[in-house]
């Protein structure tokens, strides 16, 4: 490949991250194509010439339909919300462009199907933004587990807690529709579950219950609109190798601002991650005299691929934008059929679609679900 000319659709949080990681790959790995930034897709004209200049895109349009539709772009990357995902990526894969879709894949089961189903079609490479598993910290912890350090792995437990949805005074948008799916599971326990499909065995079947911390929140001309999506979801899970584990996810958590906490225990030692300190993790293990045996620190460094990257020395740390730029190159190498690219892609990213849903089921249902 000579070069990749991207079309990005979206410019809030995650399309300047996407943009970001596009603009850094580059100069990070050194071993990409050149990369252009050919097609800038907004809302309307004004916003995306603003944001066009702003992030370094050739050309822009106040239709995300004219960067599926140009004959030069290659890739195109999708940050929008949710309910947006399935149409987008559809359409663009149609137009034989790579995707990069943002996480969810769509709120409802059929149209991640539809975006499956086009994916093989078209044969066009469609991965999904699961940065977190890029973490060379979160890499460590799956080679561990795969030598057996710490032994089988019989019970896993995962937290996911901020705070953004905590204020009861906030006003009504598009993550309180129904629309935009369940809420805390397809918005935000898909990170977790992005974890668990790389680092321990399938889910099997669930057990959901999920809530509402406030019924209703003030919309335009202060009237109070129904909430209509689930805040907080607590998830039983068993695992196809007959490891248990808990799931609980909460976006109205005060004084959490980005906490995943994984904890994952064998027959031989557990390990402990937590987000919010995300160039870290404890290891316990069982092979040391019992008066040596405790949890130790280990900070991510150059040994710690691809940590060196960007840094030479350890215990610097690395942050969220640089792990979409792991991401980014973990494309370009699947674009470029390399092997092992670390991507969750669609084929792989309808099966969180599935647990997702299958929680959602057994809340409605008040039973377990197995998965199929």
């Amino acid at each position: 490949m000579k070069a990749i000319n991207v079309g990005l659709i979206g410019t809030g949080y995650m399309g300047k991250c996407h943009a970001l990681a596009w603009n850094a790959v580059g100069p990070v790995f050194g071993d990409v194509p050149e990369i252009r930034l050919g097609h800038l897709g907004e809302a309307n004209e004004e916003l995306a010439s603003r944001r066009a200049a702003e992030l370094g895109f050739e050309r822009w349009s106040g239709d995300w339909r004219s960067v599926v539709e140009d004959p030069e772009v290659d890739v195109v990357s999708i940050t929008t919300p949710n309910a947006l995902h399935a149409d987008m990526a559809i359409a663009a894969l149609n137009a034989g462009k790579a995707v990069w879709c943002e996480k969810p894949m769509a709120p409802g089961l059929d149209e991640a199907l539809a975006m499956v189903d086009t994916a093989r079609t078209s044969g066009k490479v469609a991965i999904l933004g699961y940065n977190y598993i890029q973490n060379p910290a979160i890499r460590q912890i799956g080679r561990i587990i795969a030598a057996g350090r710490i032994g089988e792995v019989s019970h896993v437990r995962v937290e996911m807690d901020e705070d953004f949805m905590a204020d009861p005074a906030a006003p009504f948008g598009w993550k309180s529709e129904a629309g935009s799916g369940y809420g805390a599971l397809d918005d935000f326990a898909v990170h977790p579950l992005s974890l668990l499909a790389v680092l321990v065995a399938p889910i099997r079947r669930v057990m959901c219950d999920m809530a509402r911390p406030y019924a209703d929140r003030p919309s335009e001309g202060g009237i109070r609109k129904p909430v209509e999506t689930y805040d907080i979801a607590n998830v039983l899970l068993e695992f196809s190798d007959g490891a248990s584990g808990v799931l609980c996810v909460n976006r109205s958590a005060w004084g959490r601002k980005g906490r995943i906490a994984l904890q994952i225990y064998g027959s031989g030692g557990s390990i402990l991650f937590d987000q919010e300190q995300m160039n870290q993790f404890a290891l316990y293990t069982t092979d040391m005299p019992q008066a040596e045996q405790g949890y130790r620190t280990i900070l991510t460094s150059p040994h710690h691929s691809p940590y060196g990257r960007f840094i030479p020395a350890p215990g610097h740390g690395l942050g969220f934008n640089d792990l979409k730029i792991i991401e980014c190159r973990e494309l370009i190498g699947r674009l470029r059929g390399e092997d092992g690219a670390r991507v969750i892609d669609f084929d792989h990213g309808i099966a969180i679609e599935r647990a997702v849903h299958a929680m959602a089921q057994s809340f409605r249902e008040r039973r377990w679900v197995d998965l199929a």
